[in-house]
């Protein structure tokens, strides 16, 4: 049913087992080394064909300060976080009530409902594009903030909504019962009760969130057109010019649009593991 662990297998099998991992592990590596390298490398490299090799002049400090001067880099990163921030905060707090109704209420459409909310998860967002793209033009969120993390709010949210509802289904239901009996507000069961419990979940759950919305390439294009509402999925071909590609400022500016989803992962890492095993074991 599950893999066995390594550490029972034989020591042939676990030889191999270490000897292929640092393979692995470079392997997958490599696509970000090579990035680094051109972010780190002369335009006179790229353009003589020196585009694997070892760079020949360093211009780390150069390209990296290029990219800030050069294109509107600071804006298009507070646009980011402009649209992620909000995104996280409405679709975690929409889920959470959400599944907390669906996992503690009893009703009729109870189960239709987690249903419909899981249906919405397989809907492929492309189909998505000429109707979203038609609504936002018509109600003014065209090429704005608010229109993009208004979207990937009610876009997220049958997700997280998924995810909570499982979570909080897991709960003992004596303690809410328990608190029922004792005469506790409803609210105040959900927000003292409740939500302490599945904390490492809202911790999981707004770190998956945050790295999909800031990652986002195609809603970028799709929801905006000018330079002052782009995040910096989207902000980064700003640096390629009309006839010339600026490949090492377009790997500068890829690397630091990776380091917020990172910073996040490693400082809400204790949660985030607790989070996704919460439950795993009875």
């Amino acid at each position: 049913m599950f893999p066995r662990p390594i550490e029972k297998s034989t020591p042939t099998a676990r030889f191999a087992y270490q000897a292929f991992l640092p393979f692995a592990l470079i392997l997958w590596l490599l696509p970000l080394l090579a990035i680094f390298l051109t972010s780190i490398r002369s335009a006179t490299d790229i353009n003589s064909g020196n585009v694997f090799g070892w760079p020949s002049q360093f211009q780390m400090l150069d390209n990296y300060t290029a990219v800030f001067t050069q294109s509107e880099a600071a804006q298009y990163m507070l646009n980011s976080v402009l649209i992620t921030v909000p995104t996280v905060a409405i679709s975690v707090a929409l889920a959470c009530l959400a599944g907390y109704a669906l996992a503690i209420y009893k009703f009729r459409l109870a189960l239709p409902l987690f249903f419909l909310f899981v249906a919405g998860n397989f809907i492929p967002f492309q189909i998505l594009m000429v109707p979203v793209r038609d609504m936002s033009v018509q109600t003014g969120l065209y090429d704005t903030i608010a229109g993009q993390f208004l979207f990937h709010a009610a876009f997220q949210t049958g997700f997280c909504t998924l995810f909570m509802r499982n979570f909080i289904k897991a709960l003992p239901f004596d303690l809410i019962e328990s608190a029922r009996v004792e005469g506790i507000a409803e609210w105040r069961i959900f927000w003292y009760i409740v939500v302490p419990l599945v904390r490492p979940a809202l911790a999981a759950l707004a770190v998956l969130i945050f790295t999909f919305v800031w990652n986002d390439f195609f809603w970028a294009n799709v929801l905006t057109q000018g330079e002052g509402a782009k995040p910096i999925t989207a902000g980064i071909r700003a640096l390629n010019g009309q006839f010339v590609n600026n490949w090492h400022l377009v790997s500068a500016a890829s690397l630091l649009a990776a380091l917020p989803p990172v910073a996040m992962f490693f400082l809400m890492q204790k949660h985030f593991i607790a989070g996704l095993t919460l439950g795993a074991v009875k």
